[in-house]
């Protein structure tokens, strides 16, 4: 019986790898000897039309591009698919009608590692690293050169990343490859702190360690530490109704796992929330205690203790425990502005594409 578990476990398994496979299949790209002079930055993005903020950050690094004086265009494989769940006017091109040169620049996600060689080796190439805790994943060990998903592309230029934790991953792991990090942005025009104090609500997303949220929404009522709030998953929103959900919550539940930088949690500081968690590893660079409640890794006791703690401060006085909230959105919005971005986007491209001169 156990042969033919096995048996099945490893045909279930090589299914699932060819399904993987066959959703990271990059598009095919046509190649032309010349092209216009200007090179084009082109950021290949999965046709998701889900609310990923990964691809949010793809297609808030074109629109900063272009208004840099850089050309960029986010590349579709399905002629006419753009993403929706934001809202954008980003210059969009398909690959059944873009022309790319050896000039021009392929930002890759780190999704496509398994499958990087079906890329063109012609040209420049630059894995755009949101996740670095995802770059094995569907990469065989056995088969990969070094273990490695970026072993043996000589058009490889750099690998971007988005979190100090990331990029010292990165580096440590890939030694002989360039890593930058830029720095995400958290848009003040939708994610920014109301004038009234957040009312006795709690506000989580939902993808990420559904079963310790589920343990851990049971010790609360367990112990009555829900009774009279709003608890309020976030699920399925656009991102004016995330923002209004967390500007309206005097808690955030922070359930990052492994991240390449943890964009709920920080947004949640940007509406004011007071947020309580797991800072996911990357999130460290801004879960700061002086005015939010980081938790330790798997730790449920003390994530359950450091909620209760901060649901019996609301109600002591909700004025002052909303102050910490102000405190976060003010250093959040500061440091993860749009202008931090240009900057780091500058300096990788300008070099990059042999271009000056470039609008800051």
């Amino acid at each position: 019986m156990s042969r033919i578990t096995g048996l099945a476990n490893r045909s279930l398994e090589a299914y699932r790898l060819r399904n993987e496979m066959r959703r990271r299949q990059p598009p095919q790209l046509r190649y032309v000897e010349r092209g216009t002079g200007e090179p084009t930055i082109y950021y290949l993005a999965p046709d998701l039309d889900a609310a990923v903020g990964g691809i949010r950050v793809i297609y808030r690094h074109v629109d900063a591009l272009n208004a840099l004086g850089l050309r960029a265009r986010v590349l579709h494989g399905t002629s006419g698919f753009r993403s929706t769940w934001f809202e954008h006017s980003t210059p969009v091109v398909y690959a059944a009608d873009a022309e790319l040169t050896g000039d021009d620049v392929i930002v890759v996600p780190e999704w496509y590692g398994p499958t990087l060689d079906r890329l063109p080796a012609w040209i420049p190439m630059v894995v755009f690293n949101q996740r670095a805790y995802d770059t094995w994943d569907f990469v065989p060990y056995e088969s990969t050169p070094k273990g490695s998903p970026y072993a043996g592309f000589g058009n490889l230029k750099a690998l971007l990343t988005v979190s100090r934790d990331n990029a010292d991953l990165l580096e440590f792991a890939f030694p002989d490859v360039p890593v930058h990090r830029v720095r995400n942005v958290i848009d003040a025009d939708i994610f920014h702190a109301g004038t009234a104090t957040p009312s006795r609500r709690i506000s989580f997303t939902t993808t990420r360690r559904e079963r310790e949220r589920e343990q851990l929404l049971h010790v609360l009522r367990s112990r009555g530490v829900l009774d009279g709030w709003d608890v309020v998953p976030i699920v399925n929103r656009s991102e004016t109704e995330v923002a209004d959900i967390m500007r309206d919550s005097a808690i955030f539940l922070s359930f990052s796992d492994r991240e390449g930088f943890g964009l709920p949690p920080a947004e949640a500081m940007a509406c004011g929330s007071y947020v309580v968690g797991y800072p996911g590893l990357a999130g460290r660079e801004f879960f700061d205690p002086a005015y939010c409640a980081p938790v330790a890794e798997n730790d449920l006791l003390a994530f359950a203790r450091a909620v209760e703690t901060a649901c019996a401060s609301y109600d002591d006085d909700p004025l002052a425990f909303s102050k910490a909230g102000r405190v976060a959105s003010e250093r959040v919005l500061s440091e993860y502005a749009p202008e931090r971005l240009d900057g780091d986007l500058v300096a990788f491209f300008e070099p990059l594409t042999n271009r000056r001169g470039i609008r800051r």
